[in-house]
């Protein structure tokens, strides 16, 4: 089988698309037999400790196949895109050096297309706009951050991918007061960014698989990783404690849900996760969709990767 031409230290082969879709089995598989290494571009597997509720690759995946992306900080600890960027382009040094491929899978758009499209400069950080928000977020709930956001600047709250994320929703505001232009206007508009691959499934079956993914973390431990994390300050991480099945665990090891409603709701967040994330590649990005269906097996998918690949080439990084 040919192999996709030779990748240089600024570029990388992307593959994207919703949660469970199954781009890291299709990753790994191209990886482990025709040399890549794997970057992954998923803004929750950054987090030490957080492995079960991430669907993060396993200690044996990872013998077989270099990863990076992955274990960056302690769940504690916030982590920006612009850090993402940075230890995204080190990686990106360290294959190119070796003479070695990567690809970047992941559903994150924001990591995406900080490689594809660069990152813009943001403002200072304004500290009492913050402290303000912070104040609101307390007293009134998140929904009162939305109105905020919604007021000031409309076409920047649209832009966000998860506007129930009380940090995002707090980064915007501070742009938004700052006068910073919307997030993503100096980007490539998508009709003319560069092309990448991703995975589309029927969104019947990608529901289904969504919930037997759920079933597979709590068979494997999920509400036993959470209670240890909960041990280490889980509750009081700004981002990770918000994270799908780790929040719903939580609530449920506290007492106010029972384990079949933290189950649904785990299930039920991370539909609507998928449908946001199919939604923002369609508008953010300039994404070719490969169709695939529950019963082809992981090589055939792969093939139509590989075949994309080797007709297109590896997608230039901006900024490198």
């Amino acid at each position: 089988m040919q192999s996709p031409q030779q990748q240089t230290k600024s570029t990388g082969f992307f593959l994207v698309g919703p949660t469970a879709v199954g781009k890291t089995a299709v990753a790994h598989w191209i990886a482990e037999r025709h040399g890549f290494d794997i970057l992954s571009a998923d803004s929750m597997l950054v987090y030490r400790g957080m492995d079960i509720g991430t669907a993060k690759p396993t200690p044996e995946e990872r013998r077989l196949v270099r990863y990076h992306g992955l274990d960056l900080v302690l769940f504690r600890e916030p982590f920006s895109v612009g850090e993402y960027r940075a230890a995204a382009l080190q990686a990106i040094r360290e294959t190119g050096a070796a003479g070695r491929r990567l690809i970047v899978t992941g559903g994150t758009g924001l990591y995406v297309k900080c490689l594809t499209d660069g990152l813009m400069a943001r403002p200072p950080r304004n500290d009492n706009i913050r402290a303000q928000a912070e104040c609101l977020l307390t007293e009134r709930g998140v929904e009162a951050l939305q109105e905020w956001l919604r007021c000031r600047d409309p076409a920047r709250y649209q832009s966000l991918s998860d506007p129930r994320n009380p940090r995002r929703l707090i980064r915007a505001i501070e742009a938004a007061e700052s006068g910073e232009t919307v997030a993503g206007t100096p980007w490539n508009a998508p009709r003319t960014g560069p092309r990448i691959p991703g995975l589309m499934l029927p969104p019947d079956t990608l529901y289904d698989l969504i919930e037997k993914r759920v079933h597979r973390m709590y068979a494997a431990g999920l509400i036993e990783e959470v209670q240890h994390l909960m041990a280490q300050g889980l509750a009081s991480a700004p981002t990770a404690s918000k994270a799908i099945g780790y929040a719903e665990a939580m609530v449920y090891l506290n007492g106010r849900r029972t384990r079949d409603e933290a189950f649904a709701e785990t299930v039920l967040r991370t539909r609507r996760l998928a449908k946001r994330q199919m939604t923002w590649f369609r508008h953010q990005a300039n994404v070719d969709w490969l169709e695939i269906d529950a019963s082809m097996p992981v090589a055939a998918r792969a093939r139509k990767v590989l075949d994309y690949w080797e007709a297109r080439g590896p997608t230039p990084i901006a900024g490198v």
